[in-house]
């Protein structure tokens, strides 16, 4: 029997400042801004009610902010405890994760396209015996999904692929979580991937000299585990809300799964 989750959902605000989109639509945080007739929130806790084998959710925000989504969090039903998120990600990821006795996979409270099969495919490597997992999109599905909803890819020997914001962590895998620290938008800021996971990884990266498969194997030499990556056969779950174009676009496609 696979051992049950732990699911980290990361809600906090960037740097503590108020989000483009939550001030726009009026609400004190971006996971609050209503999407498809529900907050983001409210759609990522959707697909995880759909997952089973969860142990208990834990959402890192700021601190104050708890109750602002305690209401959300009582509707879905589900076992949500709150977690005071640090000021980065790596530290965030390591306060929600204390005490937990399995794995974890760790998600974004934007990512409202996420779908349970995601998480349970996730879980699958877990379960065989990974430490880390990656999922990712491959660029044709990600367009094919819709052809403006991503603009970055990480190109391999194999393809070109898009991060889907899905990470799982076994506990000795944890201290990957230590690769953004200084934040993700890996893609945006090439030299983080250089100072997460090597020079010549980022150079391996950069000119496309290694297969998906190879990098993984890298990066679970260097940080002494078992990685992989889980490429998911829907594009949809590269697009996450990340300003009005991937709102607008992720709003477009969850009128469509609704249909």
């Amino acid at each position: 029997m696979a051992e049950r989750v732990t699911i980290i959902i990361l809600a906090a605000q960037r740097g503590g400042r108020l989000d483009p989109l939550a001030a726009e639509a009026g609400v004190t945080h971006k996971c609050l801004v209503p999407i498809g007739g529900l907050p983001l929130l409210a759609h990522v806790l959707s697909a995880l009610g759909e997952v089973g084998d969860i142990d208990s959710i834990r959402i890192a925000v700021e601190d104050g902010a708890a109750d602002k989504l305690k209401p959300i969090a009582a509707l879905s039903g589900l076992p949500v405890a709150f977690v005071t998120a640090a000021d980065n990600i790596a530290d965030s990821v390591y306060r929600a994760a204390e005490g937990a006795a399995g794995p974890v996979v760790v998600t974004t409270a934007d990512n409202v396209l996420l779908t349970a099969a995601a998480v349970r495919q996730v879980m699958a490597s877990l379960a065989d015996g990974e430490d880390a997992v990656l999922a990712l999109a491959r660029k044709e599905d990600v367009l094919a999904a819709h052809p403006q909803g991503q603009r970055r890819f990480y190109r391999f020997k194999d393809g070109e692929f898009s991060n889907c914001n899905l990470y799982g962590l076994s506990q000795r895998g944890l201290k990957l979580a230590e690769t953004f620290r200084e934040g993700g938008q890996f893609k945006k800021n090439p030299m983080r991937i250089a100072r997460a996971f090597g020079f010549f990884n980022l150079l391996l990266l950069r000119f496309a000299w290694v297969s998906l498969a190879g990098a993984m194997q890298r990066i679970g030499r260097r940080f002494g585990v078992r990685a992989t990556a889980v490429v998911l056969a829907d594009g949809a779950h590269a697009i996450d809300v990340d300003n009005k174009r991937t709102y607008e676009i992720a709003a477009e496609l969850l009128d469509r799964r609704a249909a």
